[in-house]
């Protein structure tokens, strides 16, 4: 077997602590949360960081985040993981259905499902996530989502149904 010469491309993430930003979300409604990790006032979660995406738009019901898709999250065949996508799309989703949560409710993704509509590649420029609440209820909300790139094309979308519950008191 041949091996292939690599020149060793890095890249460096740095996060902050996980468990201070979680506390923080803990004592804030959900819109007030994701208003304060886009404004900086909260660091993001390490994911964001890990895949290089950022919160730019809050709204009750609308959260929009951008991603560079950088080589760092590419498949073998040169375009942007799957998985990759589905993260973002996920992240959107719930952060909608978040924003529409008080105090001391949350959520959890029970399922969602993507379609994928064409390979993201370097050409698209930076996608946007784009993720909607179609209905919030007492124990669960249903949000969609869409990607779309600097090109103006749409390269996928998504469904969520979500479980939504209160905070149990010990976990605070």
């Amino acid at each position: 077997m041949t091996t292939m010469p690599t020149d060793g491309r890095q890249r460096l993430v740095t996060w902050d602590d996980p468990q201070a930003t979680a506390r923080a979300a803990r004592g804030m409604a959900g819109l007030a949360f994701l208003r304060a990790v886009r404004d900086g006032i909260l660091p993001p979660p390490p994911v964001a960081a890990l895949l290089g995406f950022d919160l730019t738009e809050v709204e009750e019901g609308r959260v929009v985040m951008r991603l560079p898709p950088g080589e760092h999250l590419f498949n073998p065949l040169g375009s942007v993981h799957g998985g990759m996508i589905a993260t973002l799309l996920d992240s959107v989703m719930g952060c909608a259905v978040h924003t529409t949560l008080p105090l001391g409710r949350f959520y959890t993704t029970l399922e969602f499902k993507v379609n994928f509509l064409r390979a993201v590649t370097q050409q698209a420029g930076a996608v946007s996530g784009e993720g909607r609440v179609v209905q919030s209820g007492r124990q669960v909300a249903v949000a969609e989502a869409s990607l779309t790139g600097a090109d103006g094309k749409l390269y996928a979308t998504a469904s969520t149904t979500c479980l939504v519950f209160d905070l149990p008191k010990d976990a605070a």
